[in-house]
Formats: structure tokens, sequence, C-alpha cells
């Protein structure tokens, strides 16, 4: 019998195929004519039905509460014994069968795992107790197998389901699927791990407290969403429409069927009588001959909330029990992971496609054109401008047409065209001016001045910053990224004016220009000084130190961009009048929303513009152009230039507060 049991655990290894073969094992060492068995049907396993050996036995329906002598030794589990006339004799319409023995079959904690009935015709005379030790010492050797059983199946069932959870987290962190992709491979994996005949996955819209789908039914059979959940479904489908189902979206309240009120109180709902429940509907069933006879549905949690609710309906072998609720909670937990991450991947792209639409709109409308690209192309490009590359170059002496024209002057007269292309300069040139904002101070004008600022000092360092070898070599990229950076950084089409780099090349300019445009906020300026400023006192700087010039490039973009206050004094008190004016819009503003403004943003406190001046001065500019004056002689000027505008400053504040008016 053993080695029976062991090649039947080989071929089939499931519990009910196990106690199939155990049965003609116990009928034929008892003399039994035949015999039956009843396996526990339902969640709590109060209901019992038949079993012939087969895998699915779906069209076997649980036993009628009449059916007395079957469902009392499941429920006493205690063997019995009966022949033909007596009240509880389960075979009343059969007449083969005269005598009956009914062994429960338990595990060693008492669970009920099956029901065991051996039956003889009028010649095999009726049952004794004999046949009952015979039953029980075959279950004591059976129960090996059967515990063997059980454990295959168990690892089985973890096996897959680690597979598929296995599979899961690779799309979260690998593939990145869509929402729709998941829902399929969750409702396809769902489906096997409880042998349901469909599987139906909704998703909670919390603001609107509906449920929807866009997916459902993986067999691809219709669904019941018109008024409560989905059941019903045509059993001919063809193989082709056996595959996922990609229809319109389908909603409904919560308030409303079965896998609503899963969704509202977040309890699980096993429905082994679908049509004796008065919250299903079967207006599908009827119209597509399609029974639904049981229901699983759970609810899908994710950080204590229901975010959603899987059903499934019509297990292919009886109802659903608690093993398949145990299995599908562990599922659950990762499903509600899988869900959460791919919302949020949707979301992502959503917002990306959003985005690129957005910037192909600010693109369209804030990238030159091609009307305003031919007009300056027309322009004649000098072969010299006098002055421009003296630390003094007034700003204020050109307009907008013509810094354009010479911020591309200074580009080719550094850099050379032998590596970038002249229209995507151009292109590039126009775009930048057009995207500054119309402010008083930090527009245009000043971006071309601090460009210039950082020209002149190139210019007038040739020993240090060789810039025309940047054309050839990558030594000194990291000055032209510091001039560029100073303007803008534009990459729309034909906007590329890095085109012409290698990889190497580009790599170091995109570094430089984020180390140089974050240089220019003042709140590192004071980092990088001091740090500057102790290499210089200990005499440890070295130019061949990269980070060393680093921090050069960093107070050098200061000094680029502070270049105003190094200007002659005319040009100073413009500079100071539309800084000022700036100021206090931003002041009137925060008025406005009920904020009391700084003192230097106040417009009903103009005395004190002078003094703010000289502190500026004083604090920020003097000490950044005095530290790059020592490693770089050639910026006296500048030096030289601000300290004069102080004094200037000082001057007039002393007049102030000694209350003269100038």
């Amino acid at each position: 019998m053993l080695q029976d049991l062991t090649v039947a655990l080989q071929q089939q290894p499931s519990v009910a195929h196990v106690l199939w073969e155990l049965s003609g094992c116990i009928a034929s060492a008892c003399n039994a004519d035949g015999h039956r068995l009843y396996l526990p049907d339902g969640p709590d396993g109060s209901r019992l039905r038949p079993y012939f050996g087969q895998i699915n036995d779906g069209d076997c329906e649980s036993l009628d509460k009449t059916e007395q002598a079957p469902n009392l030794v499941g429920k006493m589990k205690q063997p019995m014994r009966m022949s033909r006339g007596d009240a509880n004799f389960p075979h009343k319409t059969s007449g083969e069968v005269c005598h009956v023995l009914l062994e429960p079959v338990t595990q060693p904690d008492g669970e009920l795992i099956a029901v065991l009935e051996l039956w003889r015709g009028a010649g095999g005379g009726q049952f004794y107790e004999e046949d009952e030790e015979i039953a029980n010492s075959y279950l004591v050797w059976g129960g090996i197998a059967l515990h063997y059983a059980r454990l295959y199946v168990s690892i089985e069932k973890q096996r897959k389901l680690s597979d598929f959870l296995l599979a899961v987290v690779k799309s979260i962190f690998q593939d990145m699927v869509s929402m729709d992709s998941l829902v399929t491979k969750i409702m396809n994996f769902a489906q096997r791990l409880v042998d349901a005949d469909r599987a139906s996955l909704f998703l909670l819209d919390g603001k609107n407290r509906e449920l929807y789908a866009r997916i459902f039914d993986v067999r691809g059979h219709e669904s019941e969403c018109d008024d409560s959940d989905t059941s019903g479904a045509n059993s001919t489908t063809t193989a082709t429409t056996k595959q996922q189902a990609a229809v319109n979206e389908i909603r409904f309240s919560v308030a409303k069927g079965i896998a609503g009120q899963v969704a509202r109180t977040g309890e699980v709902l096993n429905i082994v009588d679908a049509y004796s429940d008065p919250r299903f509907n079967r207006t599908v069933d009827q119209l597509t001959g399609y029974k639904t006879t049981n229901i699983l549905c759970m609810p899908i949690f994710n950080r204590g909330t229901v975010i959603g609710v899987v059903q499934m309906v019509n297990k292919h072998s009886g109802a659903f029990n608690k093993e398949d609720e145990e299995a599908f909670q562990t599922f659950a937990v990762y499903c509600g992971l899988a869900l959460h991450h791919a919302k949020l991947y949707d979301k992502i792209r959503r917002s990306e496609q959003k985005y690129r639409v957005a910037m192909e709109i600010l693109g369209y409308h804030n990238t030159c054109n091609e009307s305003e690209f031919k007009k300056f192309k027309d322009k004649q490009l000098p072969d010299h401008i006098p002055g421009i590359d003296e630390y003094h170059f007034s700003v204020f002496k050109s307009d907008d047409d013509d810094k354009a024209l010479n911020a591309i002057y200074m580009f080719k007269d550094l850099f050379g065209l032998s590596r970038f292309n002249e229209d995507s300069l151009i292109r590039f040139t126009l775009t930048v001016r057009k995207n500054y904002r119309r402010v008083p101070y930090h527009n245009w004008t000043h971006g071309f001045s601090v460009a210039n600022s950082m020209y002149a000092i190139i210019k007038h360092t040739k020993g240090l910053f060789n810039a025309n070898e940047v054309s050839r070599s990558i030594r000194n990229v990291d000055w032209f990224g510091m001039l560029i950076a100073l303007v803008c950084v534009e990459e729309q089409q034909g906007h590329n004016i890095f085109g012409g780099l290698s990889s190497a090349e580009y790599k170091q300019v995109l570094g430089c220009l984020k180390h140089c445009i974050l240089a220019t906020d003042l709140a590192r300026f004071f980092s990088f000084k001091a740090r500057l400023q102790r290499l210089v006192d200990d005499g440890h700087f070295s130019w061949v130190n990269s980070e060393h010039r680093s921090l050069i490039q960093a107070i050098a973009m200061t000094a680029s961009d502070l270049s105003a206050s190094a200007k002659p004094w005319t040009d100073q008190v413009k500079t100071a009048q539309v800084i000022f004016q700036e100021f206090y819009e931003q002041g009137d503003a925060e008025r406005e929303a009920g904020i009391t403004p700084m003192p230097m943003m106040d417009r009903t406190k103009p005395e004190l513009q002078a003094s703010s001046q000289v502190g500026f001065l004083t604090s920020i500019c003097i000490p950044c152009y005095s530290l790059l004056h020592k490693l770089v002689p050639e910026t006296k000027p500048l030096l030289d230039q601000c300290s004069a505008n102080l004094e200037q400053w000082e001057q007039i504040e002393t007049q102030k507060k000694g209350g003269v008016v100038t």
C-alpha cells in the first residue's frame, strides 16, 4: 500500500489524490464492493463535496444537508456503520448499496480532511468492528503519505507565490511597468493562485468613492459592472479572446455590491453560494448562460488604507477555502506595494508627458524665431570693438542688439569657430537675450555686463588663462564653461553650441557650468573666500591643483557678477539706481503681502542708499577684489575702481548724516 501511495504521490502530489488512492487500498483490504470520498468544502469546511479521483470536480455540488450520515460523521469525527433501512442511510435511492461504513479522516490536530465511505452490496454482508480497525490501521500508515502530500502542496504554493512576488519586485525596481501591465500580471497570478475560473481587480477612487477598472476578467469574459461587482462569463470563449481584455473604463459606487462592501469594510468576503446572496447581481449570468457559483473577494491595502479589491469567481474544485484566503492575504500585501509603485510610475509618466508638452510650448514662445535669426545674421560682425576688453567698458552705451553682437564677438575672439557652429551661436545668444526677465537690474544688460567682465579678466591674464587653447584641448575648457555660465545654457534645437566638443570636454564643461552658476550665490562666496584665503595666507595655493583652480573660478565668478561696483563712477551710480528700483519693487510686493520689507527695500527710506552701498562694498566687494588681486595681479584696476567708488559713497553717507543733501 505504501509503495502504491508513494507512486501516486510522485505522479499527482495532491492531498485529494493521495486520499483517493488510500481509499482504494482500504476498500480492497476490507473487501468492500466500492468506495466514495467526501472532502470539506467552503470557508469553514462545514460542507462536504464528493470527490471521484479527478483534479477538477467542479460539476459535483456539495452534499445537501439532508445527507445526514456523511455530514454527521464529519461533524462528530466518529465512524458509523449502517445498513439499508436505517434512518440515516445515505443511499436511499441506490439499490446496489446495502451496507456502508463511514470513516472520518483527520489530522493529528483533529482537523477533518475527508470522510471515507465503504459500501457493499447484498451479497457482501454488513460491516463489523474489525473493518473499522482495518480502516484505522491503514489510515495511520497512510497518514505518512498524507503528511508529505500536504507538505508538498504547501511548499509548491509558497514556491509559486515567491516566484510571483519576485516578478512583482523586478517589475517595480527594474521594468517600471505601467499600471495596466501590472494589473494584468496580478490578475493572472491571482487566478492561478486560488484555482479560480476568472479574476477581476478594481482600484478605489477615494475622492469619488467609486471602484473602477480599465482591465478586468483575464479570461476575456463579459463583466457584471452595471450595478455592483463583476460576475458572469461565457465558458465557450475562444482561446484568442481569453487573453487580456482592454476595454473602456468601468465604474460603480462603493455603496453597491460585494466588491463595494469589501472596499468599505476592508474585510474578506467568501461567498459559497452567490445566488443566495442578495448583494449579487444575476443579470449577466442570465444574458450569457454562465453561472457564478462562488466568489472570493479580498481588499488590497497600502499603508493601512484600502486601495483596491480583487475578486475571484468560481473555484474549479469546489468552493474557496481558508487555505485560499491565507495564501491570498500574503499575496495581497505585495500586491498593494506593487500597485502603489505602479500608480506613482503612472503619475510620473503623465507628469513627464505634461512637462514635455509644456517645454515644447515654452520653447516655441521663448526661442528666437527664424525672422529674428535672419535679421540678425544680416548684420555685419565688427572686426574690432574698441575698449570691449577693458574693465571700464560701459554697457550703457549700446542697445540690446549691439550687446548681442558684442557677445558673439567676445565668443569668437576667445574660442574661434573651428569647433562651433556660427548659426547655433547666433540662435543661442538671441534666445538667451529673449529669456531674460524684464526687470530693472537682473536683465539682459546685467548678464552681458557680467560676461564682458569675465572676458576682460581672461584677456588681461593670458599668461594664466590661455583661453584660445580651449578650441584645441580641454586644458582650459573650464574658463570656456565660466563664460557661458555667466550668460545661460539652452539646448533647444539649433541652439546646441556644445555639439563640436568631445564627450570628455562636454562632461567637463557641464561640471564647470554647474560649479560656476552656483558660485554666483553670495551665500557660497564667504565659504569659498575663507578656504581660498587660508591657502593664500599659508602659501599653499597652486595653479596646477584642480581644487585650488575651482576656488579661484568661484571668486572670479563673484568678481564678474559684482563688476558694476568696479565700473567708473557714472556707471556705478546708474547701476545703483536700477538696483534700488528693483529692490523697491520687491519691497512694495512684500508690503502688499503684509510683510514689512527690509530697510534697503523700503522706498520711503531713500536716505539709506549710501550707507547700504558702503556696507555692501566694504563687506563683500573689496574683500573679493583684494583676494583676486593677490592671485591675479592683472585685476588690480577692479580693486582700485571699487575702492574709489567706496570713497565716493562714504562721502555721500557722511554728508547725509550731517544733513547735507547732494
